[in-house]
């Protein structure tokens, strides 16, 4: 099973699709590691540099409709090569979400309120998650705060994270 959780990556918006994810021009890369530079270069909000923001992140916090646009398992390949194995959003695009699940990661779906209440208390502070996949928990601390939230995580798609991914599922199951 992979680690989640880390210091969290904001990113203060909606409809981040899966070209400001990975631009289309790195799908021809032969390695996940080729793909590790170029994670969200193409995305823009206000006072985020993807050269400075992203190392050392293991998780990340957006808006609804996160993954949108074209499908590609490499969308959730580049976070994955960066450390990052769980995103958290309020919705995710339907096959992002499943790309996700199937590389053995944690597409985390909370309420819009939520999130805003992450956002206004955590965004501007360097701010820990601890995610406990038994309990069904997301621990965030910054500063002295703690905030802990639950979520679900289907039996599939939970058999999935812990073998690390569908091929790896199924080759323990098939």
């Amino acid at each position: 099973m992979k680690n989640f959780g880390g210091e969290v990556l904001f990113l203060d918006r909606s409809d981040i699709n899966t070209d400001e994810i990975i631009p289309a021009k790195y799908l021809t890369e032969d390695t996940k590691e080729s793909l590790k530079p170029h994670l969200l270069e193409d995305l823009k909000i206000k006072g985020f540099d993807p050269n400075k923001d992203i190392a050392g992140k293991g998780a990340a916090l957006a808006r609804a409709n996160f993954g949108c646009g074209s499908s590609r398992e490499h969308a959730p390949w580049a976070f994955e090569v960066n450390g990052i194995n769980i995103v958290i959003a309020e919705s995710f695009a339907r096959i992002f979400r499943q790309n996700m699940y199937n590389c053995g990661m944690i597409a985390c779906e909370v309420p819009a309120a939520t999130l805003e209440e992450l956002f206004k208390e955590f965004a501007d502070v360097k701010t820990t998650l601890t995610v406990d996949t038994d309990k069904g928990s997301l621990c965030f601390r910054a500063g002295g705060k703690e905030k802990i939230i639950s979520f679900t995580l289907k039996d599939f798609e939970k058999a999935l994270v812990e073998a690390g991914g569908w091929v790896e599922y199924a080759a323990k199951h098939y």
